[in-house]
């Protein structure tokens, strides 16, 4: 019987030491919902860009053009703003060539913080062939412009929570 109370008063002293014997267990950090990186997301300007008004260095905005949804939640919402780069332009030439540029995908803004983003997308007007052929003409390509509801594709750079 000895044994059975030492046991016993071995038992509450633990518990008093550890804490209450009726103590909630530890809570496990939940980890939030991140979007993967690379994920798509499908932009479109929200304003015209042609390659006449357009600078390398110029900041251009996009907006997302669906949701992007994760495990059944919406992570980002249509009409979300992307910033994005001209990184290179050429303008119409004599000849037919056409204006092009290009535009790099730089972040989205989302709950008011910027997440990373990749990718480009190429914008080519079109040329004048029939010009180029007919060498004693001076014809000249026409603008690259891209308006909004076209579509490009930029990925995300970086897990973004949700």
């Amino acid at each position: 019987m000895n044994t059975t109370r030492y046991a016993l008063a071995f038992a509450i002293g633990a518990t008093l030491v550890s804490g209450s014997a009726f103590a909630p267990a530890p809570a496990i950090a939940q980890v939030g919902r991140m979007i993967p990186p690379s994920t798509v997301l499908t932009v479109s300007p929200a304003a015209e860009i042609t390659s006449k008004k357009i600078e390398e260095g110029d900041k251009v905005q996009f907006n997302v053009v669906a949701d992007v949804v994760e495990g059944g939640v919406i992570a980002i919402p249509r009409g979300t703003i992307v910033q994005g780069t001209i990184t290179w332009k050429t303008g119409r030439a004599i000849g037919g060539k056409s204006g092009k540029f290009e535009v790099t995908f730089d972040h989205v803004t989302l709950n008011g913080r910027n997440y990373k983003l990749s990718g480009m997308h190429r914008q080519e007007g079109r040329g004048n062939s029939v010009g180029a052929l007919l060498g004693s003409m001076v014809v000249t390509g026409r603008s690259a412009v891209m308006i909004p509801g076209q579509m490009a594709s930029a990925l995300t750079a970086e897990a973004i929570p949700f």
